[in-house]
């Protein structure tokens, strides 16, 4: 059963090409009945890149694709270990704006970060999620007709290495870290179902 008109869909390890389709397919078809929903997906490795995002924050070439996106923000990681949430939510409906769901996200991840004893917080000048100076959670949003596209990407427990060969979100020098170094136990199903449920838990009914 939808929660609070919300569909969750956990959708395993998918290619971002065709995720990144698909979240546009969807926002196309849908109408005003259309319930919300949010994608529960890792990807495979590959850099993704924001719509004005700056070629010169890869810093080198690898065999690791790079696809251009139409999010917002610059270019950043996706790979196994790594928990991506989309929320293809409709903004009008629910009369909230693009800052309230950024606001959303960011606390759907530090209260779920807390959980497990994790002291996180965000930045009003660079979305995100932190930990120590260190990021641990990126956000891109994109807005088409009044509906979100992408959402946030939580570091879990992941290979951190191609990091190394991008400006983090534009950061030069910006440092990342994961749940697995500040934790010893994961539990994937528990960390998937917090995050959502306080995401959802902050929408405004319709």
């Amino acid at each position: 059963m939808p929660n609070n008109n919300v569909i969750i869909k956990q959708l395993g390890t998918v290619p971002y090409l065709s995720t990144y389709q698909a979240m546009h397919d969807f926002t196309q078809q849908r109408n005003k009945q259309t319930l919300d929903e949010i994608w529960l997906v890792e990807h495979p490795a590959v850099f993704t890149q924001g719509k004005v995002g700056k070629p010169e924050h890869l810093l080198t070439q690898t065999a690791i694709p790079v696809v251009q996106t139409d999010r917002g923000g610059q270019i950043t990681y996706h790979g196994p270990g790594q928990q991506v949430m989309y929320i293809l939510v409709d903004l009008k409906r629910r009369k909230i704006g693009i800052r309230d769901v950024v606001n959303y996200l960011e606390n759907s991840v530090i209260q779920t970060l807390k959980h497990f004893g994790i002291t996180a917080y965000s930045k009003q000048d660079a979305p995100g999620v932190y930990i120590n100076q260190q990021k641990i959670c990126s956000l891109g949003l994109h807005i088409q007709n009044g509906c979100t596209l992408h959402g946030l990407a939580l570091n879990i427990d992941m290979d951190l290495t191609p990091f190394n060969y991008i400006n983090p979100c534009g950061y030069a020098g910006l440092e990342m870290t994961q749940m697995k170094q500040h934790i010893a136990e994961i539990d994937r199903q528990e960390i998937n179902h917090l995050l959502t449920e306080h995401f959802i838990a902050q929408l405004p009914n319709y």
